[in-house]
């Protein structure tokens, strides 16, 4: 009972969600007047908001200096908990919009560019089904990815693992996994190519041609390294080094490069570029694309619908890559 009497008397009724709030933005900007700046009030309406929220929960939230403030170790604890509450919160807004109408609604994912490629189809069929649902994709590297996903910023991230998640990498303890698909690499020319009409071609044939083939350490890149080890041939001839789909899928065009693509991609790319895939053998080495969620975090429903679209879809479409049981 004393502590159900602690709480009303030293949260319940002192820390308020506009608290929370301020202390949020002070955390994010490490800064008393940057905060002000950003909330339109006082420095010292914030420094008595976070003097006051300190005496509240009985501990000191952040460090002070010359150069800004830095949450200790209470703070962190506050912070972390604090965002949690705040989205569940924001899940459950969503989720009564929702209720109201199941047709509307925002989802906010990850997704690199280099698996893009696959969500054109799938972004298409699904808009015709729900012309209500925004979707915000936010195409950046994986640890700005992670970032988001941990602070709530994303509802899951899209994501290609260079194999499948080991038992002892710790590193993503907090995150969920789902293989949506095993994707793998594959070498391709264009439609002009004098290979792309080769029913079956030796990675040696194509060595002295003009590669384009991302940069190591890249999974692309080691691929071919290993093939090549394999084969006791020297690596390609490369001629440009880009991450850059697009760049590649518009080279190919004049028939003169050869490159590589994972395969769910270079499918896509088969209409619009006149890809083609070569009938040459690489070591097996799976490819997953994954969806990574936050443990713990109930996804709104308008996530979960678009999720399961995009399920359906490539259990549809990618009938030639191994899916996982």
């Amino acid at each position: 009972m004393a502590k159900i009497i602690d709480w009303d008397s030293h949260i319940g009724r002192r820390l308020s969600l506009r608290d929370l709030h301020v202390f949020f933005i002070v955390a994010q900007e490490g800064s008393l007047a940057k905060a002000a700046a950003q909330l339109q009030v006082s420095q010292p309406a914030v420094s008595q908001l976070i003097a006051d929220l300190e005496h509240s929960v009985g501990a000191r939230l952040f460090d002070r200096s010359s150069r800004g403030v830095t949450l200790t170790i209470y703070g962190r604890a506050l912070l972390g908990r604090g965002r949690s509450a705040f989205d569940e919160l924001k899940q459950g807004v969503r989720e009564i919009e929702y209720l109201s109408n199941p047709h509307t609604g925002e989802v906010k994912f990850g997704c690199p560019e280099g698996l893009s490629q696959i969500l054109p189809p799938v972004i298409e069929s699904f808009s015709r089904l729900y012309p209500g649902i925004l979707l915000d994709i936010h195409e950046e590297e994986f640890a700005s990815f992670a970032g988001k996903l941990r602070s709530r910023s994303l509802d899951f991230v899209l994501q290609r693992l260079h194999g499948r998640p080991r038992p002892e990498d710790h590193s993503a303890d907090d995150l969920d996994v789902e293989i949506l698909f095993e994707d793998e690499l594959v070498i391709v020319a264009g439609a002009d190519s004098r290979f792309s009409r080769k029913k079956k071609i030796d990675l040696a044939q194509l060595i002295d041609e003009p590669w384009i083939l991302a940069s190591p350490p890249s999974w692309n890149h080691k691929v071919i390294t290993e093939a090549c080890q394999a084969r006791c041939i020297p690596m390609p001839k490369v001629v440009l080094s880009t991450f850059s789909s697009h760049i590649r899928a518009s080279m190919l065009g004049s028939g003169r490069y050869i490159a590589t693509f994972p395969r769910s991609v270079a499918n896509y790319f088969a209409g619009p570029f006149g890809v083609r895939v070569l009938n040459v053998e690489l070591p097996p080495r799976p490819w997953p694309v994954a969806i990574l969620t936050l443990k713990n975090r109930m996804l709104s429903p308008v996530a979960g619908v678009f999720l399961d679209h995009l399920r359906q879809f490539t259990a549809s479409n990618y009938p030639a890559v191994a899916r996982p049981d």
